[in-house]
């Protein structure tokens, strides 16, 4: 599955991104507390400040959504991972480290020194943490607008 995965640059008018989005805040929202849910949703990614990827596939009825990212300008030469998401029926078949390996290299690409990402601290994102510690993501303290909070886990590496 993974290799048949296509990347794009998204500008997020498709509806199904909608759609697919609106799942994984329905996710967030059922894991962590209110205050502590820090998922864009599709108004807050339509900013100047972050470039946004879509993974698809072809499905049985055409081209199927499969997986999101996004990566969010800080400054200095930071950035932030953002909406990270592969469809829950496709998950262990490499797509999320697709998407990941081609998010690190586009932030390289445009030129920033580091990478930084917030994910929540439940056993609901064992995987994730696991992903990123196989792309070489430590764990870090809290960055940018963010603070120490028990149900966030802040990790960054250097591109």
């Amino acid at each position: 599955m993974a290799a048949d995965l296509r990347i794009r640059l998204d500008d997020l008018q498709d509806p199904r991104i909608a759609a697919f989005l609106e799942e994984h805040l329905t996710d967030m929202r059922r894991v962590s507390p209110p205050e502590s849910v820090h998922a864009l949703d599709l108004n807050g990614l339509r900013q100047p400040d972050i470039r946004f990827w879509t993974g698809w596939v072809d499905g049985p009825t055409g081209e199927a959504l499969v997986a999101t990212a996004a990566l969010k300008r800080l400054g200095d030469g930071h950035a932030e991972l953002k909406s990270m998401r592969t469809a829950g029926s496709l998950r262990g078949q490499g797509i999320a480290g697709r998407m990941l390996a081609h998010v690190i290299a586009q932030a390289r690409a445009l030129g920033h020194a580091r990478l930084s990402l917030e994910t929540g601290s439940q056993p609901f994102f064992a995987p994730a943490h696991a992903l990123y510690e196989k792309h070489g993501f430590e764990a870090c303290g809290p960055f940018g607008t963010y603070i120490d909070d028990p149900n966030s886990r802040f990790m960054t590496r250097m591109l």
